[in-house]
């Protein structure tokens, strides 16, 4: 049973406050498509350093080697047949897909590209099994994380979840992430700065799965 009309618009407003871009795709390849298309119109990521130019160390020139002119989307929790779907748009639009080898990446993934596990209505939050660490990195580096989250799985609380996240909290290793918004902080000044510490951009595909 999914969310009712007010759980669903509640978690929109919620996710929007916090600067989340928030979508409705009727399927997966839809998700994909709207992911693909995201990455060809942005700029490709780049680590920005100075200095390459330079007498350096061996480890300071591996680092400059580190940087990527591509445009990469990392989506590493994919199933066999929405990566296969993902590898053919992204190949048409010269787009690189990674699933694993993160730390390789560090230095410019485009988007972080993921299925969330369950959504927070009253917050606009995302709960996302990120045992991996390949998940974790690919939404963490990524300069825009598009989430994917199934419609029947918005709850309005976290009350609601209650005997799901103590299923997750009770597998060993665990490390169950909650997304709220874009990253942000402001303890400089108080000011505001969004992508100073994860993506600078969140992106919610809200997918229909009657």
């Amino acid at each position: 049973m999914g969310p009712t009309p007010e759980v669903l618009e509640k978690f929109r407003k919620k996710a929007e406050i916090v600067s989340a871009i928030v979508s409705e795709v009727d399927s997966m390849a839809q998700a994909i498509a709207y992911t693909v298309d995201l990455c060809a119109q942005k700029e490709a990521c780049q680590l920005l350093m100075s200095g390459c130019e330079e007498t350096l160390s061996d480890k300071g020139k591996d680092l400059c080697e580190l940087k990527e002119w591509g445009k990469i989307i990392a989506a590493p929790a994919l199933n066999d047949a929405d990566m296969a779907e993902l590898l053919k748009q992204a190949a048409e639009r010269q787009i690189s897909v990674i699933k694993d080898g993160m730390r390789g990446h560090l230095a410019g993934i485009d988007i972080g590209f993921t299925v969330a596990d369950y959504g927070i209505g009253e917050t606009g939050s995302l709960v996302i099994d990120s045992s991996s660490e390949e998940l974790r990195l690919a939404t963490m580096v990524s300069e825009i994380h598009v989430a994917v989250i199934p419609k029947s799985r918005i709850r309005a609380t976290a009350e609601d979840m209650y005997a799901e996240l103590k299923g997750f909290m009770s597998q060993k290793p665990n490390y169950l992430a909650f997304v709220t918004g874009a990253s942000r902080t402001a303890d400089i000044e108080r000011v505001l700065a969004l992508g100073v510490h994860g993506p600078l951009e969140l992106h919610i595909l809200i997918l229909e799965d009657k």
